[in-house]
């Protein structure tokens, strides 16, 4: 869910000026590089702000449909990993606006520039399916055989129904690597993922206990109840959302699927979600079944500049928080909904006992 701001269009406007000027966007102004023994896990937000022909946020446009903000993070993710020692990367979802050809193509050609270069993930939102949960066009660019050969991709669920479309081919998938000494398993899961879907993801957790756990799936943190007016969407109570967008009767709440899953495996140390562009930045932690603490993280960023790194800090026992805007090259202070810096830039701890 997104709505373009004053501050996004601005954004859009610099990035599309600086692109066709050429200027370089590598240099991460005001933020330092990533101390010794450290590693980063960058999270992508909601990628929509797609402009050109058929686009929603250029309605009169006959350009060829292209999508700056995007082409701007995975260029600045590519030329800083180094700097940044990223080793992983993960996309929330809603990875297009409209579930069509050609934003597709675009979002292809983006992720395309980190394919072979880091290991990464990319989560079916909302935007990204039909309501029934078809997800035809993410398999069709995003396809499990694209994956297959790299070490790190663990597999895909495949669903024992006659219907691949739905939740098949990559639209849950898990990622398998190593970080500073610890072993991680990423899991992938869609939008509201079905009971068969959270099953496979239980058995996988279990399987790889011994690995410290993440997830990204696109609705978790955001307004509790689907709002009834366009002000509650903003102001509305908030935490995990229990209420869904896909999947019909069979779709779980993000709820639901704390209850069914998350809750229930003593690895799990953090969920990345988007999709809730209003909430824009939230963090919740709560304590599993087992007593470890689960970091929930919401950044969705109206689809402008902003993205987050994770910086793993395995000699002080904690995650720095990092929210930079790749379109400004600047870290950020606060945003349209969200103006303390505390929501923005902070740290989590994250007990890291390194072999």
């Amino acid at each position: 869910m997104t709505r373009l701001s004053p501050t996004a269009i601005l954004h859009l406007f610099y990035v599309t000026l600086l692109l066709l000027a050429g200027v370089p966007m590598a240099q991460a102004a005001g933020l330092d590089a990533a101390p010794e023994g450290s590693f980063t896990i960058v999270v992508i937000p909601d990628t929509q702000q797609y402009l050109g022909k058929g686009a929603k946020h250029s309605p009169e446009s006959t350009a060829p449909m292209t999508n700056p903000v995007f082409q701007n993070h995975v260029r600045w993710i590519k030329e800083n990993l180094k700097s940044q020692k990223v080793v992983f990367v993960s996309h929330v979802g809603d990875i297009v606006d409209k579930n069509n050809e050609d934003q597709w193509t675009v979002a292809r050609q983006c992720m395309d520039q980190l394919h072979g270069e880091v290991p990464y993930s990319i989560v079916v939102g909302n935007h990204d399916m039909k309501g029934s949960g078809d997800s035809s066009l993410f398999q069709k660019h995003f396809g499990a055989e694209r994956f297959r050969d790299f070490p790190w991709y663990g597999g895909a669920f495949e669903p024992k129904r006659p219907t691949p479309e739905i939740s098949g081919n990559n639209a849950n998938s898990y990622q398998l690597f190593s970080a500073g000494g610890l072993d991680f398993i990423h899991l992938s899961l869609e939008c509201n993922a079905p009971d068969d879907v959270l099953a496979w993801a239980d058995s996988l957790l279990t399987k790889h206990a011994a690995r410290r756990a993440l997830i990204t799936t696109h609705m978790d943190l955001g307004i509790r109840e689907k709002p009834k007016t366009t002000e509650g969407y903003i102001k509305d109570p908030k935490g995990r959302m229990n209420w869904t967008k896909n999947h019909g009767s069979r779709g779980n709440t993000a709820e639901q699927m704390w209850d069914k899953l998350y809750r229930k495996h003593a690895n799990l140390g953090f969920i990345f979600c988007g999709d809730q562009s209003r909430c824009t930045a939230m963090k919740l932690s709560t304590q599993g079944d087992h007593g470890n603490t689960v970091h929930a993280l919401l950044s969705d960023y109206t689809s402008s500049g902003p993205l987050r790194l994770y910086r793993f800090l395995p000699g002080e026992n904690r995650v720095q928080v990092l929210t930079y805007d790749t379109t400004l090259n600047e870290l950020v202070e606060k945003s349209r909904y969200v103006e303390e810096r505390s929501e923005h830039q902070f740290s989590l701890p994250y007990p890291m006992k390194v072999k």
